[in-house]
């Protein structure tokens, strides 16, 4: 009998654990929020970022940093041949 109560007791919790774990249902005619958004390429050392917190130029290219705009400006000047 102590077993049982045991066992009983136990799923219980581990019930209640999962249960706040799970996302809450939608109410009919609501929309989950889903927030996606773009990531680009730093043009100077590559790595990807948000868009949103990205550095843009007057050209449209993306850095991640004011000093990578700023180093790769300069490169442009250094070499006219490098796009």
């Amino acid at each position: 009998m102590n077993k049982l109560l045991l066992v009983i007791i136990a799923g219980l919790l581990v019930y209640w654990i999962f249960r706040g774990y799970r996302e809450t249902p939608l109410r009919p005619g609501e929309k989950r929020e889903t927030s996606v958004e773009d990531m680009v390429r730093c043009a100077q050392c590559g790595v990807n970022l948000p868009k949103s917190e990205s550095v843009i130029d007057g050209r449209g290219g993306f850095f991640c940093s004011q000093e990578h705009l700023r180093a790769h400006s300069s490169d442009k000047q250094r070499d006219p041949f490098v796009d």
